[in-house]
């Protein structure tokens, strides 16, 4: 942990601290306008907790951006090295010749308007290699593979950047929640279910033949994954922009694409219909409580749902608590017959996340805020998930579509579908 992490760590425990002491000054003795006044307290402190955390996340998405940095330099520098199989070959041993990347030349490639015959041969060569490295994977689908005809592909840092960026706007695209299965091809994938939770062995009586009346039969089924496409729409920029602009053009487009695609993925993944879309995980799982309130959630509620899930699925590595942000400020609020809050701080030393009831916990925004009849709260065994992920990500880059200007675009093809029902289940407002 770097020690800018860690000092932002000790400023989310304080203020921590600081709001729930607040919460412990409210009592049934405390004037309306007093616990209202320390309630705006706590939900500043809370704001503030939240804010941390974000330039934490990017704090460590950007310590990973550096690594990755550092390394290609370190390999670059490896290459220039008198023995090294580049400097045998002949490649950038002369000092102060540098190789190179495919970055900066893509970049000048945007910045000449896409013309190839602005770029050198050596650039040209470059560019060349970028396409071959990526195995046609982010090539322009009108004539893939023809480089004079602008399919170029975009620089390798920009799909891993995408990808960064899609897990960190929702928890349903990320494999450390959920179980994914990555294919080549589209074709449909079928999923074999079985849930035989609720079927026993019986007792034997000594020399009597065993029972074959097909009472035991395993139950299986089937579901299948499809592969949905989904895209981000195109990004124009001019060619002006790219010639002028002070500002790295390929990061701003990268972050708007990484945003449309991870929106669409982890909404469809949480709230798809499951006709001609993915079975979000919401409209897949099952009741498993309904709240007395419509704008509110008891402690006792919270125990309900947890155990209308089977101890085989709680007892998952990957059982977890989903819901939206505003559920979790509500339920931070709430006691247990002790006066223990619910919701528990990490261990900042540690690196320990803070949990819910003792369990990990996912914010998700696409699922609903608490109101009417609203699937609030999400619990159970999430690895029995299942979100198929066809090929990689695609990115087009045309130029004559848009001549003089340039566009960009993105396209995912991905399917989601919940392979055991009684594995995740729902709490509901009334």
């Amino acid at each position: 942990m770097s020690v800018r992490i860690k000092e932002l760590r000790e400023k989310q425990a304080t203020h921590v601290a600081e709001a729930r002491e607040r919460l412990d000054q409210i009592g049934k003795t405390t004037d309306e306008a007093r616990a209202k006044e320390l309630e705006t307290q706590h939900d500043a402190a809370m704001a503030e907790y939240d804010r941390l955390e974000k330039l934490i996340e990017r704090e460590e998405r950007f310590a990973v951006i550096e690594k990755s940095v550092a390394e290609r330099e370190e390999e670059s520098r490896a290459a220039r090295r008198p023995g090294s199989k580049a400097s045998i070959e002949g490649r950038g041993t002369d000092e102060g010749e540098s190789k190179l990347e495919y970055r900066s030349v893509f970049h000048k490639f945007l910045r000449e308007g896409a013309d190839i015959s602005a770029m050198s041969t050596e650039e040209r060569a470059v560019l060349k290699s970028g396409i071959d490295e990526r195995a046609a994977v982010e090539l322009r689908a009108q004539t893939a593979g023809t480089t004079t005809a602008g399919g170029f592909t975009v620089p390798t840092e920009l799909d891993a950047n995408i990808i960064r960026s899609m897990k960190a706007w929702g928890p349903m695209y990320d494999e450390d929640i959920c179980t994914t299965i990555s294919t080549a091809s589209g074709s449909a994938l079928k999923l074999p279910t079985v849930d035989d939770t609720a079927v026993t062995a019986v007792s034997h009586t000594e020399a009597t033949a065993l029972t074959d009346t097909g009472a035991k039969d395993v139950t299986f089924g089937q579901k299948s994954l499809d592969a949905y496409v989904f895209d981000t729409q195109f990004v124009r920029w001019s060619m002006e922009l790219s010639q002028d602009s002070i500002i790295n053009v390929e990061a701003l487009l990268a972050s708007l694409l990484a945003e449309r695609l991870g929106r669409i993925a982890n909404s469809q993944l949480t709230i798809g219909s499951g006709s001609s879309a993915p079975n979000g995980v919401v409209t897949a799982a099952t009741l498993g409580k309904t709240a007395a309130a419509t704008g509110a959630i008891t402690w006792d509620e919270i125990i309900d749902l947890e155990h209308s899930v089977d101890p085989a699925y709680r007892t998952s590595p990957k059982a977890r608590y989903m819901f939206n942000d505003s559920t979790l400020q509500a339920c931070r609020k709430l006691k247990d017959g002790q006066g223990n809050y619910l919701w528990q701080m990490g261990d900042v030393q540690k690196g320990v996340p803070g949990s819910f009831n003792g369990r990990p916990y996912s914010i998700n925004q696409a699922m609903a805020p608490i109101a009417t009849g609203a699937k609030t709260v999400l619990f159970g065994d999430f690895g029995k998930y299942f979100v198929r992920k066809v090929g990689g990500i695609t990115i087009g880059v045309l130029r004559e579509r848009f001549w003089p200007d340039l566009g960009i675009a993105g396209l995912i093809r991905f399917d989601g579908e919940l392979g055991d029902s009684a594995a995740i289940k729902y709490l509901q407002q009334a």
